[in-house]
């Protein structure tokens, strides 16, 4: 039960976050493509199973003096006309996962693009072959991928490809009982025709995930090409981050063995693992401090050093953190979350307070604040990588030096010789 809560606390606290931003900060890479190969219940289920995709919508698109619906299209009158409108399936794809390319190539792989107005023994102009794009760049694809379908189509001696292929000028969604068609009634008939004349696939090299698949660690998921939120994250955050646990960067399609759980749609994503298995997640940038808050609940969870961290909170004296840190061998001391060296052994003295004592930080690590609660006048200390509560610092140290008063729960130590 306590975990349950806890998981509970956790996705609060991270929506939380980030619900104040007013658009979420990252690079969207979703895309649409309409494809019509013969009877729509087949495409739309076929389409539907391919990673990557989204989600596929039966519909009727391409035509001119036909209303677009199932009556309209399947009058006698109809079927030969070429005006009428086609069955299409509207493809919602992640850019991240499959490219349009790849989907484009199972588009030509799963239907008989030679036939001319049919598909089999389903006669008309409604199942011509046809793709219409939303995206220039698709048009220029589809004519290409088309182009190397046909060489190896002739080599096995089919004809031409009758496929046409022009911008998308509107898109109709079908009536609701044609919608996940097949899954609704599994023994439908919608036969598929495909020639069996397949593209020469590359094979992808898979990367080696065996090390996320052990304790914790953070991904983040970029993007392929230039994106301004990863470049953002990187600058921010990343390339500062020296926390001890693991934070490493991979593609949507790099994820194989991973149990993932949020869409990989968006750039940043960034994706917190444990075992493999994501405990949360949030897409799009993260600012420093909403990371670090984050990074605490996942890293401390429900301890006295989360609350000192975020909740201003203090460890009791003589705790078996200072207990463990009060005689370490020479060394630095550095932030529990980010990994910043934050105090040295050599400015640390016995203050006989209970709690760990230096003379000075580190040069820019920390910063002061004023603090005023509990109706007393102090100077808090915080951690400038991470921005969490480290202590306060007071005027009585040895020799009229300060005396820096810090929790040991929000630190680690490091010993110098193996640094």
């Amino acid at each position: 039960m306590k975990k349950i809560i806890y998981g509970i606390i956790l996705v609060c606290m991270i929506t939380v976050s980030i619900s104040v931003k007013a658009k979420m900060e990252a690079t969207e890479h979703i895309q649409k493509i309409v494809f019509g190969a013969g009877c729509f219940w087949g495409a739309e289920k076929e389409y539907a199973s391919i990673p990557g995709v989204i989600d596929a919508v039966s519909g009727y698109a391409d035509g001119n003096g036909v209303a677009p619906n199932y009556k309209a299209i399947t009058e006698p009158v109809n079927k030969n006309n070429p005006n009428n409108h086609a069955e299409v399936v509207e493809v919602t794809f992640n850019t991240n996962e499959i490219s349009v390319e790849e989907l484009i190539r199972h588009f030509f792989e799963g239907h008989d693009p030679t036939q001319l107005n049919r598909q089999g023994n389903d006669v008309g102009t409604q199942y011509r072959s046809i793709i219409l794009t939303t995206d220039e760049k698709h048009l220029d694809v589809a004519k290409q991928v088309s182009d190397e379908y046909q060489l190896l189509l002739a080599d096995a001696g089919y004809d031409s490809i009758t496929t046409v292929i022009k911008a998308l000028e509107e898109f109709h969604p079908a009536e609701e009982y044609h919608q996940d068609y097949l899954v609704k009634n599994p023994n439908g008939y919608c036969p598929i025709h495909a020639t069996g004349i397949k593209f020469n696939h590359q094979k992808i090299t898979e990367i080696d995930n065996s090390s996320l698949l052990e304790g914790k660690n953070i991904v983040v998921i970029e993007a392929e090409g230039y994106c301004p939120y990863c470049e953002k994250f990187k600058k921010d955050v990343a390339d500062i981050y020296q926390g001890t646990i693991p934070l490493s960067f991979r593609l949507a399609t790099e994820l194989k063995g991973l149990d993932i759980k949020t869409p990989t749609w968006a750039t940043p994503t960034i994706l917190f693992l444990e075992n493999g298995k994501e405990v949360f997640a949030n897409q799009g940038y993260m600012t420093s401090e909403v990371f670090y808050q984050a990074l605490g609940t996942f890293k401390l969870g429900q301890s006295e050093a989360y609350s000192v961290a975020f909740n201003e909170g203090t460890d009791a004296r003589f705790c078996k953190q200072y207990e463990i840190f009060k005689n370490t061998p020479d060394g630095i001391f550095i932030d529990k979350l980010s990994g910043a060296v934050l105090f040295d052994t050599a400015d640390r003295f016995d203050s006989k307070s209970g709690w760990l004592s230096f003379t000075k930080p580190v040069d820019g690590a920390v910063y002061e604040l004023e603090d005023n609660r509990f109706g007393m006048q102090r100077i808090e200390i915080r951690s400038i990588s991470s921005e969490i509560h480290l202590g306060h610092v007071f005027n009585d140290g040895p020799n009229g030096q300060p005396r820096y008063c810090i929790n040991a729960t929000v630190l680690e130590f490091k010993q110098r010789e193996n640094l």
